[in-house]
């Protein structure tokens, strides 16, 4: 039985997950004078401090200030108990409601309060049951609704006024959702669905050693696939990227432990291979071309920049920037970071991998000419894609070659339920697609 020492608390430097009723929010608490922005509503953060993973806090209006789009309110939190969550119906001690819609106009005339009201009572009263209990009062219609419509008008008018936040902390599927929802190409519109389909065909575990290489999932990947590995395991995970520095949101999110993140090793594509088959010392020629298309879209997170790929083998006989001048400011301390990675990286794939997970922006079969080998036999291999076209390709590319067997190449369709009493159906709004997953065992 979990004790009150062995429950997760805020601390600074953490990623947390700002949740009022349905929407969430990825925020860094970095320092004690940091704020959230919540619409039209700032949220200042410092009271989370030291408090357990799962409070719940009002927002208590600090002040107010005019600006272009309506007023904006400042918040302080307060811890507050699971009796001041009650629903509004309970609350309002609402009971009688009609028996049809029929008799109800929708002629904007129903409520008497008029916008100055409204605005001058919120900013008299912070209790949203107390705002909400005004405006069931001045409503002509609200009594003569039926109780699904009575529910309907009460969660909108919640979703306004509503002056409870909950603070989360992150995991894969939080932070899958917020990135899909803010911009799915963030995470190259792998869905939830896609996610665990990758996770469970590469047999990515606890024991082994597993190869990705992602061109810009804000991390989600390699974190995805590090949390299944676990904490205290053997198994380890070689993050190849395109780009100077790994993109690792989501991974420093996640906050592992620090043994478990070290058996993630983020190597740069190019560097590494040059590493592998060179040795630092051969010639170009003796490495494997992988080749980027020309209309690669690589994006540049402000949290983890990332500079657009070269377009030939020509990166491979150079260090990355950043790490050069990083280097020359150490002098004589030791070998620049990237170096040791790769040093790391190579011996995990002169010993060869468990799994390979391709999710590429660009064509993955120059990648895959590169990667396979690297690969044990009878060993599984999964390509992530936007585009069909491309993965069609491959497939037949890898039929011809006789590198991979058991080819599947999937395509998945998803659709949410609304889960009530007397109302589950699909929700309106749905994804259409969301990638297209290659999937097959190794051979020799």
């Amino acid at each position: 039985m979990a004790t009150e020492e062995d429950i997760p608390r805020i601390q600074l430097g953490d990623y947390i997950v700002i949740q009022r009723q349905k929407y969430t929010k990825l925020q860094k608490f970095s320092s004690l004078d940091t704020t959230a922005n919540l619409g039209k509503e700032t949220l200042e953060l410092k009271s989370l401090l030291d408090q357990p993973y799962g409070s719940t806090f009002k927002m208590c209006v600090k002040e107010t200030k005019p600006g272009k789009r309506g007023a904006q309110r400042q918040h302080t939190l307060e811890l507050c108990s699971e009796t001041e969550l009650r629903s509004t119906r309970e609350v309002l001690g609402i009971s009688s409601s009609g028996a049809d819609n029929r008799d109800i106009q929708d002629d904007g005339e129903a409520q008497t309060l008029k916008p100055e009201d409204i605005a001058q009572l919120r900013e008299e009263c912070n209790d949203s049951s107390k705002i909400i209990e005004k405006l069931v009062e001045n409503s002509k219609t609200f009594h003569n609704r039926t109780e699904y419509s009575q529910e309907k008008y009460l969660l909108k008018k919640e979703k306004k006024y509503f002056e409870f936040v909950q603070i989360r902390q992150p995991t894969i599927r939080l932070m899958l959702d917020i990135f899909y929802r803010q911009d799915s190409e963030k995470v190259m519109g792998i869905r939830v669905d896609t996610l665990s389909q990758i996770i469970s065909y590469s047999g990515v575990c606890g024991f082994g050693s597993y190869l990705l290489y992602e061109s810009g999932t804000n991390g989600l990947l390699p974190a995805a696939m590090l949390n299944s590995i676990g904490a205290g395991t053997e198994g380890t995970l070689v993050h190849m990227h395109p780009g100077n520095v790994p993109q690792k949101q989501a991974l420093s999110a996640l906050k592992l432990p620090l043994e478990q993140q070290q058996r993630c090793v983020s190597v740069n594509l190019y560097s590494v291979l040059r590493e592998f088959y060179q040795g630092g010392e051969a010639k170009a020629a003796d490495v494997p071309v992988v080749e980027p298309s020309e209309n690669k879209p690589q994006e540049t997170q402000p949290e983890t920049p990332t500079e657009e790929q070269p377009e030939a083998i020509e990166p491979i006989t150079k260090k990355p920037k950043l790490d050069e001048s990083k280097s020359d400011r150490e002098g004589a301390k030791g070998p620049p970071r990237w170096h040791l990675e790769n040093k790391r990286a190579t011996a995990l794939m002169h010993a060869e991998f468990d799994s390979l997970v391709v999710a590429a922006k660009e064509h993955p079969s120059n990648i895959l000419q590169a990667l396979l080998p690297l690969v044990k036999p009878s060993r599984p291999v999964v390509v992530f894609s936007t585009c069909k076209e491309l993965l069609q390709e491959t497939f037949m590319e890898l039929k011809t070659t006789g590198k991979v067997t058991g080819l599947h190449l999937t395509s998945n369709w998803l659709r949410t339920y609304q889960i009530l009493p007397n109302r589950t159906h699909p929700e309106v709004n749905m994804s259409g697609n969301s990638g297209y997953l290659l999937t097959g065992y190794t051979l020799r």
